[in-house]
């Protein structure tokens, strides 16, 4: 297959390489059987601003891959807070970029 016809499926993953320290650590203390889930600091008052905030938004769909493990997690974590998982996600995308 040409270099022109190649499409993102066929791109292999960079595995490995981290923004920095801090990211690297991070993810080797998630993928570690050690990790525990601490306990929740979002508060009624974020959630609901995470959730005023879907609502009064435009939307865009995008697909995203994460681990399995990571995905897990964030679906105990928003079971926990009462929230569907992708509101979690959201919420914490918007804080990452605010």
């Amino acid at each position: 297959m040409s270099k022109a016809h190649k499409t993102a499926a066929d791109k292999e993953p960079t595995i490995g390489e981290y923004l920095d320290d801090e990211e690297r650590k991070l993810v080797e203390l998630i993928e570690s059987d050690d990790y525990e889930i601490g306990e929740s600091h979002l508060t009624a008052e974020v959630i609901e601003e995470a959730q005023l905030a879907a609502i009064n938004t435009k939307r865009q769909k995008i697909s995203l891959r994460i681990p399995r493990k990571d995905l897990e997690l964030l679906k105990a974590k928003a079971k926990r807070e009462g929230m569907p998982y992708q509101t979690l996600i959201n919420s914490i995308l918007h804080k990452a970029v605010s």
